[in-house]
């Protein structure tokens, strides 16, 4: 991705400084040496650029280093693409080096000269016939060279035809150059831009050149992300479509004093006004200038590095006086600067690279290849695994590592990981440095303890801290410090994380005990056993990477005054400890046998978490004192537990008894704290007494799992009405109260494995007051909320669901969950729930009629129903395959479904699958890819398509055991899709969608397409006696990609190298696009416009004429086999009407079409 830092240059910028030429000249010397070049080359020389040609008649076999960096340090290169071009390897080797330059912000003009550009394209006339001889002495080039010429001819050039006088077209040249010239040179990217293209297109389509509005993107990332890097990329694919521009750097740094803002005016200014003696006399007075000065040009500006939102202010005021079409990009790691802006401002972020542009960048600046040698390959695998996807880090270990031998990469790596770099620290340091000093705490206190935990959790004692997490946490995420996962957990990149504890560690590099934080156990030890502990250390994490028992001396906690976090894993100690700060926030010490010291007093603390603990519960909670700040208690595994009496906790949130084996009961107080959210009792086997009432008006999640001796559940008061979750799977419950009804938020009810038909308890509450005369009134007092329900191997309790299809009762039902019952039909009425997306019916051996599901339906699994009816299978595979757009002879004839083109299905983590027994499909089942292996394979362009992968798989013997793995590979890069159990899918069909994998910026191959495996591998982690790599457990696979030959081309961003926009004719056609609108001002482009016919290639993905085959076949042979050869039966029938195909794919050799 970036090779520059945010902020800074780059050793390799020096290259860019040092233009030798304004313009390099590549032409066929036999075609125009002597004429048009020549005449072209006086030309520009006579108008004072600083022109090179190649004067050399005399060539050798290989294109001279000299030459390369002759191009490398050039500002222009002119193209003049002649009827013999072809013919010269060098040219064409001039031309591929050229078109390198032009990823790092070289200008590029094709001119074609008595040639058509078309035939540059494809290379057909006389580029054909060169290419003819070419391939049989340069074939290793030969790819290079089509590539190169293919890429040129898709840039705005200029195209000479017989009539028009040379020397207007001579001048035409010169003009365009000459305006180029005037409006600044190309920004240097990056050496290796790696990944920049991708993110630049996507900020291009947020600016939407077309649109008449004034456009702002904000790209925010962390430190060392790439974000000045993509600017200037976006600046040089863009610029030539403004009247005035300025890239302007390092606005954070700049922005200091008084005098530094003024210099950002001016040079806002001089840039855009072309104008070299702009002067302005204070802050407020610039602003003013820039808006009188600017407000009727059409611009692009960027402001580089921005930390604020006055410093935009200082710059451009209230941003309302840009000319309609202009564009500002601000690149910042602080998203909070954007609150001020105008409405509509668009925020871009950059995320980390991915694995392929990751191995790619780094390989690039260590070994000067695109991926690393074999024999380096794991260390390199350990520098990516540490940089994580930063460029920053990639681009300078990279650098570092360049040319050193195998043991230098170890010491290097092993030294890295311990102590960053520090020119990675202080670029990352940067966001760290402006935050005020109770957010420095907070994010060293999430760097050194708390990364991975629970954002409620943390802000609930760093709240109790005097931290305000509440205002700090977002301020964090603001400056890409943290992030706050889906989940709800809190991450952080791990440089970021390192970067944190370096700052710790500079504090008192050498004394422990005069640092704030210990994280390291080894650390975290040798302070607590030496007793030398100090009022300095705020929290201490000592987790023994294996089970340790050690003397601490009882008093090992005296000095610790300020200890506010005390977390201890995997260490026991020997003796009772004495003493413990009676400010401590969290105390999470599992495996701690013992009671609290005598004069420790525990009213602040937040968190308790003693699991698999042996104390006594009454000296832990002393009787009459009440401990208000205590909103978690963790105190599962506690054998010695037997009852839980009042707790004198009435803030509590979350507490967990689950695995208290020896709970017998729970006293009535626990059933009336205001504030509990959370109660985990699951696997409590002894547990026969709760509170005889629940008034628990906070509590949202209650699981009583496996409460085997449970046979009561509790009356509900009214007021309980925020629960959302009830798990009473494999208890002992065999009556529910009628109260239940008042639990109208419920989303989520689990029964699995019920002694007793609760659901016919549940039926009966239609016959109570509280739940009104019918179920069908439970608008106030139901479970009209309910999203999930289990009703998992309830064995015989469970064989008619006529009761639980009711879609007025559960309207909001999205999962239900059956496996394991003896149902043998499922309703019809199942049809009705329009929000159902996954039926689980795993395991239902009795199950033998499923009727149509509601259209909401994304995910069916039926392992081991192999009682299901033909027409059940025929009734499913059809509505997926309508689903999914798997349609007969259609897909290449602009008939697809609409449902496979509509994106938003295969967005928002959306995934279709179907599991069912079998190998076998309906014979309209089309795939346009297929392999009786592990693995197919497909080339896509450059964005990847919707697609649909099948799966058959064959039978294996029962007692082999172990996972296998779905991989997709891009450019032999693999990506893991998902995990299944080998013996569970034996004999199954398994149908899935894939879409949305990012593809890397550049292909090995031609035409920038992408090669794509989709692979099932056996996980090595399995363990068996059986050689698992020599079981075949694939009989076929295949994979119907979306068709992108029907209207739907794969795009790259317009390349831009002179936007000329003038409208485009081609000789006895009618334009192809429309004519771009006039701008509001008259340049000499547009002037142009109406003198001479620029010819531009479109921007569309020209394939070759192979198309996906479609694998079909005569309308007798075209299904895919079922197989009925093994001792399961495996659809061991014939569908119900001719639509089906049994053991006839693959088609012979003769009845196979290409």
């Amino acid at each position: 991705m970036a090779d520059l830092t945010d902020g800074g240059g780059s050793s390799s910028s020096s290259t860019h400084q040092r233009r030798s030429y304004d313009v390099f000249l590549s032409f066929r010397g036999e075609d125009t040496r002597n004429g048009f070049t020549g005449h072209l080359y006086k030309a520009l020389c006579d108008n004072g650029m600083y022109t090179f040609i190649d004067d050399d008649l005399q060539r050798g076999e290989e294109i001279s280093e000299e030459l390369l960096k002759t191009i490398e340090r050039s500002m222009i290169s002119i193209i003049v693409f002649s009827k013999n071009y072809a013919e010269s390897h060098w040219c064409l080797d001039e031309l591929v080096k050229i078109m390198k330059c032009r990823t790092n912000g070289q200008l590029v003009l094709p001119v074609f000269y008595k040639v058509n550009p078309s035939d540059v394209h494809k290379q057909t006339g006389n580029f054909a016939a060169a290419f003819t001889k070419l391939e049989k002495n340069f074939n290793n080039k030969v790819q290079s060279w089509r590539t190169a010429l293919r890429d040129a001819a898709n840039l705005s050039g200029l195209h000479f035809e017989d009539g028009i006088p040379e020397f207007k077209f001579i001048q035409l040249i010169m003009d365009v150059i000459s305006d180029i010239k005037s409006s600044g040179t190309r920004l240097y990217v990056a050496k290796f831009p790696v990944g920049v293209n991708s993110h630049a297109k996507e900020i291009e389509s947020l600016l939407d050149l077309k649109s008449n509005d004034v456009r702002i993107v904000a790209i925010h990332g962390l430190g060392g992300i790439g974000k000045t890097t993509i600017a200037k990329a976006v600046y040089n694919r863009i610029v030539d479509c403004f009247e005035g521009s300025c890239f302007l750097e390092n606005v954070r740094e700049n922005s200091r004093t008084s005098d530094g803002k003024i210099q950002l005016q001016e040079k806002i200014l001089s840039k855009i006004l072309r104008a070299s003696h702009v002067k302005v006399d204070n802050v407020s007075r610039g602003i003013n200038v820039i808006k009188e000065r600017l407000c009727n040009k059409r611009v692009l500006l960027i402001l580089d590095d921005v930390d604020n939102s006055k410093q935009v202010e200082d710059l451009l005021g209230e941003c309302d006086w840009f000319l309609s079409r202009s564009r500002v990009i601000i690149t910042t790691r602080d998203e909070h600067v954007l609150t001020t802006l105008p409405q509509g401002c668009t925020t871009y972020k950059v995320k980390e690279l991915g694995a392929h542009e990751t191995l790619e960048l780094f390989s690039q600046h260590a070994f000067h290849k695109s991926k690393p040698p074999q024999d380096y390959s794991d260390l390199a695998y350990q520098v990516m695994d540490y940089t994580k996807g930063l460029p920053l880090a990639l681009t300078i270990i990279g650098s570092d590592l360049y040319g050193r031998t195998k043991d230098a990469w170890k010491a290097a790596i092993n030294k890295y990981e311990k102590i960053p770099r520090a020119d990675i620290l202080e670029i990352l340091k940067v966001s760290y440095d402006g935050l005020e000093e109770s957010e420095k705490d907070i994010f060293l206190d999430i760097s050194c303890f708390f990364r991975g935990w629970f954002k409620d959790y943390v802000v609930n004692i760093l709240d109790a801290c005097e931290l305000f997490p509440d205002h700090g946490i977002p301020r964090l995420v603001d400056k890409c410090l943290i992030n706050e996962e889906l989940n709800g957990t809190l991450s952080m990149h791990d440089l970021l994380q390192q970067m944190g504890r370096e700052i710790v560690r500079r504090d008192s590099p050498i004394i422990l005990r005069e640092r704030s934080r210990l994280w390291d156990h080894k650390d975290a030890l040798d302070v607590l056993v030496r007793s030398k502990g100090s009022e300095k250390i705020r929290g201490i994490m000592l987790h023994s990477p294996n089970p340790i028992t050690v003397q601490l001396h009882v008093e090992a906690f005296e000095r610790m005054d300020n200890l506010k976090f005390l977390i201890v894993r995997n260490v026991q100690v020997s003796e009772e400890l004495k003493y413990l700060p009676n400010g401590l926030r969290l105390f999470e010490w599992p495996e701690y046998h013992f009671s609290f010291p005598s004069k420790y007093s525990p009213q602040q603390l937040v968190a308790l978490e003693m699991p698999r603990s042996y104390f006594k519960l009454e000296r832990l909670f002393k009787q009459g004192v009440e401990y208000t700040n205590l909103k978690l208690i963790n105190l599962s595994f506690c054998d010695s537990i037997t009852a839980l009496s009042n707790l004198c906790t009435p803030n509590l949130e979350t507490l967990n008894l689950s695995s208290c084996r020896n709970l017998i009961k729970v006293s009535d107080s626990i059933g009336s704290l205001p504030k509990l959210k959370t109660w985990n009792l699951e696997y409590c086997g002894e547990l026969r007494k709760l509170p005889s009432s629940l008034r628990l008006k906070s509590l949202k999640f209650l699981t009583l799992f496996s409460c085997s001796r449970l046979e009561k559940f509790p009356n509900i008061h009214p007021e309980m009405k925020c629960l959302e979750d009830l798990n009473l799977s494999y208890s002992g419950i065999r009556e529910l109260p009628s109260s239940l009804g008042y639990l109208t938020r419920l989303r989520m009810l689990e029964l699995d494995n019920c002694v007793q038909d609760l659901s016919d308890r549940i039926n009966k509450m239609q016959l109570t007051p509280i739940a009104c005369t019918s179920f069908d009134t439970l608008s106030e007092y139901g479970l009209l909320s309910l999203e999930s329900l289990r009703l998992s191997y309830c064995g015989a309790n469970l064989i008619e669901l006529d009761f639980w299809m009711k879609p007025e009762y559960f309207p909001e039902l999205k999962i239900l969950y059956l496996s394991g019952s003896n149902i043998v039909t499922i309703p019809e009425t199942i049809a009705s729930f329009t929000s159902l997306a996954d039926l689980y019916i795993d395991n239902c051996t009795k199950l033998r009629k499923i009727p149509s599901l509601p259209q909401s339906i994304r995910r069916v699994s039926a392992i081991n129903c192999f009682s299901l009816d033909p027409q059940s299978f025929r009734r499913l595979w059809t509505q997926f395959g309508k689903i999914l757009g798997i349609l007969p002879n259609r897909v290449c004839e602009g008939e697809r479904s609409g449902i496979l083109m509509d994106s938003s299905l295969f967005n928002g983590g959306n995934h279709y699958e179907i599991k069912v027994p079998g190998t076998g499909l309906p014979k309209w089942f089309k795939f346009n890819h297929r392999s009786d292996g592990n693995s197919v394979s497909f080339r896509i362009g450059c964005e990847f398509p919707k697609a649909v992968v099948c799966i058959a798989f064959q039978s294996v013997e029962a007692h082999i055991s172990g996972s296998f793995s779905v991989y997709v590979s891009v450019n032999g890069c693999k990506e893991k899709l998902s995990f299944q159990d080998i013996e569970e899918m034996s004999g199954h069909l398994w149908l899935f969608s894939v879409s949305n994998l990012k593809l890397p910026d550049s292909s090995p191959y031609e035409e920038n397409e992408n090669e794509i495996k989709v692979i099932c591998e056996i996980d090595e982690s399995n363990e068996s006696s059986l050689p698992f790599q020599n079981i075949e457990f694939i009989k076929w696979m295949g994979v119907h990609v979306e068709c992108m030959c029907c209207g739907v081309h794969n795009k790259r961003g317009d390349s831009r190298g002179v936007e000329l926009r003038l409208q485009r004719r081609r000789r006895n056609r009618q334009p192809t696009h429309g004519i771009h609108h006039q701008k509001p001002y008259l340049s000499r482009f547009g002037w142009l416009r109406i003198r001479f016919r620029l010819w531009k290639r479109s921007s569309k993905l020209w394939r070759r004429s192979s198309r996906p085959t479609l694998l079909t076949a005569p309308a007798h042979d075209v299904g895919l086999p079922m197989d009925t050869t093994n001792s399961i039966p495996q659809m061991a029938h014939t569908f119900v009407n001719d639509d089906s195909d049994i053991n006839l794919y693959p088609p012979s050799k003769k009845t196979r079409t290409s």
